[in-house]
């Protein structure tokens, strides 16, 4: 598992879960006008071979106070990353347990279950909750269609200077 940071509180997220662990260079700021309310946690994104990234704010994401990001998780196998504010460490994890009754509503998509570490208890992140594959794909055709915009209004403004 690796534990990271979101202001003062500890999560953990499956070590195979994480493709890359990368600092905020090459980030692009986006705001994302669709009415799908759960994309507004996309504050950035970031192209890497090719393929472009969408980048969650954890704290929207958990609706925790803004804190200052550091690092960016890359989910394996999917198109989404995670702004983070630190890395603690790696570590082995003995069990992961259910949730209580307790988390309801969001929490319970959130999160796989807790654990302890060093007498802490952790949540343990749900990777898939971050972005669905149909909120990813919403998204990237947002960014592709706005892209698709400025480039052509920087031709049309260029014929215009001609």
């Amino acid at each position: 598992m690796i534990l990271f940071a979101i202001g003062r509180t500890t999560f953990a997220i499956a070590a195979s879960a994480v493709d890359e662990i990368r600092s905020l260079d090459g980030l692009v700021s986006c705001s994302m006008s669709s009415a799908y309310r759960s994309l507004r946690k996309v504050k950035f994104t970031f192209e890497r071979n090719k393929k472009n990234y969408l980048v969650v704010d954890a704290n929207l994401h958990f609706h925790t106070p803004p804190t200052q990001a550091t690092r960016i998780l890359v989910l394996r196998n999917s198109s989404v990353a995670v702004l983070v504010d630190s890395i603690d460490r790696m570590c082995e994890l003995t069990a992961v347990r259910k949730l209580p009754q307790a988390f309801s509503g969001e929490e319970r998509q959130w999160y796989r279950g807790l654990t302890v570490v060093e007498d802490k208890l952790i949540p343990v992140v749900n990777p898939q909750a971050f972005l669905s594959k149909a909120e990813s794909a919403v998204a990237l055709s947002e960014i592709a269609a706005h892209v698709a915009e400025e480039a052509k209004a920087i031709t049309a403004k260029g014929a215009v200077s001609a």
